[in-house]
C-alpha cells in the first residue's frame, strides 16, 4: 500500500471515529491544513513537524517486531522514532528510548507539538516506551508484541499513569 492510500485509510478512520469530519471535495492542500487544525488533530505548525506526522502515519498498521526499525519488517517503539526522523528529516536519533530522551529537549506538557517526543514509564523504567506526538492529546508509536503501530489518546488511564516527559528533537518542530 502506497503512503498516500495509507494516509487516505487514516483520514477515512479518523472520520469513522469522530476524530475527524470529512472536508469538501474541491478543498486545496491550504483547506485541508486548516480543516485538521480546526478539529483539533493536527494544529498548525513547521513544514518539518507536519511532515514527520504524515510520515509517522504512513506506518500504521505496520506489526511490532522487537528490536525493528524498518518499513519492510515493522517497528519497536524507539525504531519507529527513529526510522520516522531518519527518513524525515535525515536526523539520526539514538536507538534506544532512554537514549532518545536524552540527545532531546526536554519540553512541558502543554508545550507539546506535533512530531516532538512522548516518553513512558511502560516496563518499570524511565524512558522505556516513546512514541511521536501528532496533536489532540494523541500520539503515534509501535506498541508493543502482537500489535500494529497505532494511534493512542495519552489521556487514556494506562498512558495517563506512566507519563515520562515530552521531549523536542531540535529543529523538528520549525
Amino acid at each position: 500500500m502506497s503512503l498516500t492510500s495509507k494516509i487516505t485509510a487514516v483520514l477515512i478512520s479518523l472520520c469513522c471515529a469522530g476524530v475527524l469530519h470529512a472536508a469538501p471535495a474541491d478543498a486545496s492542500k491550504d483547506d485541508l491544513d486548516a480543516f485538521l487544525a480546526d478539529k483539533g488533530f493536527i494544529t498548525r505548525v513547521g513544514q518539518k513537524a507536519s511532515e514527520l506526522v504524515v510520515t509517522a502515519m504512513g506506518a500504521l498498521g505496520l506489526p511490532y517486531r522487537a528490536g525493528g526499525s524498518s518499513y519492510e519488517s515493522g517497528f519497536d517503539c524507539s525504531g519507529f522514532v527513529k526510522a520516522v526522523y531518519e527518513q524525515t528529516m535525515g536526523l539520526l536519533l539514538p536507538r534506544k528510548a532512554e537514549q532518545q530522551a536524552a540527545a532531546t529537549l526536554k519540553i512541558d506538557l502543554h508545550e507539546l507539538k506535533p512530531g516532538d517526543l512522548v516518553f513512558f514509564n511502560t516496563m518499570r523504567k524511565a524512558f522505556s516506551h516513546v512514541g511521536i506526538y501528532v496533536g489532540d492529546n494523541k500520539f503515534i508509536h509501535s506498541p508493543k508484541p502482537g500489535a500494529e503501530v497505532r494511534i493512542e489518546d495519552m489521556r487514556q488511564t494506562y498512558w495517563a499513569r506512566r507519563f515520562d516527559g515530552a521531549r523536542r528533537v531540535d529543529g523538528a518542530a520549525d
